[in-house]
């Protein structure tokens, strides 16, 4: 079965965090790993970068790297960037013998109730939670019987499946964020080699981040 995971996020900008993150899960066994910026979040605050200029930063950082892919489903649709929509549409394109993953951290999965129609997704995708520091299980509640009644062993089990399935990696995660590189930049100091040399010359050129006076 063919197996495809989807990593979305603002890349606001992409950094090696995203892309270290990216490239392991292609040796996760992965056939295709996509990149996937959102237009509008729904729920973090709007991007300082417009979405064209967040594509073009993703291109330049991974033109050297085969294994990874951009994907524009959410960049072209117009409006908020709602995952069950994006979820539909690849699942109406890839057919139901696809596995198609959501990439996600904890974080992001405990908030998973406060999503539009959340539990539509897991009948879209199987979902990935990369665990981070700080972050666990809850005991009890909703997610804890939402994990419990679709948790899968493996990696290798969860490519096998086409959705429906939950399971949580362990990544070498690094400490980098993009509001950390956006507070430099703001404060007038170098982000070098917190993301690709190619990203960085492209924020150099258009002045992007920094106060405006």
């Amino acid at each position: 079965m063919r197996s495809i995971a989807v990593l979305g996020g603002t890349f606001d900008p992409v950094h090696f965090g995203h892309l270290r993150s990216a490239l392991e899960l292609t040796e996760q066994g992965f056939d295709e790993v996509r990149l996937m910026p959102c237009h509008v979040p729904v729920h973090r605050e709007v991007p300082h970068c417009c979405a064209q200029q967040r594509f073009e930063m993703l291109q330049l950082a991974v033109k050297n790297e085969p294994q990874l892919t951009i994907d524009r489903h959410e960049i072209d649709r117009q409006g908020q960037s709602f995952t069950v929509d994006t979820l539909t549409a690849l699942r109406s394109e890839l057919g139901n013998e696809v596995s198609l993953n959501l990439i996600m951290g904890m974080d992001a999965f405990l908030g998973l109730p406060k999503w539009r129609e959340w539990q539509r997704i897991i009948a879209l995708a199987n979902i990935v939670v990369i665990a981070r520091p700080g972050f666990v299980l809850p005991a009890d509640g909703v997610m804890q019987q939402f994990f419990s009644e679709r948790r899968i062993g493996s990696i290798e089990a969860i490519r096998q499946t086409p959705y429906g399935r939950v399971v949580v990696q362990q990544l070498a995660l690094l400490d980098i964020s993009a509001t950390r590189i956006r507070t430099l930049l703001r404060r007038g100091q170098s982000a070098r080699y917190l993301l690709p040399e190619a990203v960085w010359d492209y924020i150099e050129q258009h002045r992007l981040y920094r106060l405006i006076k």
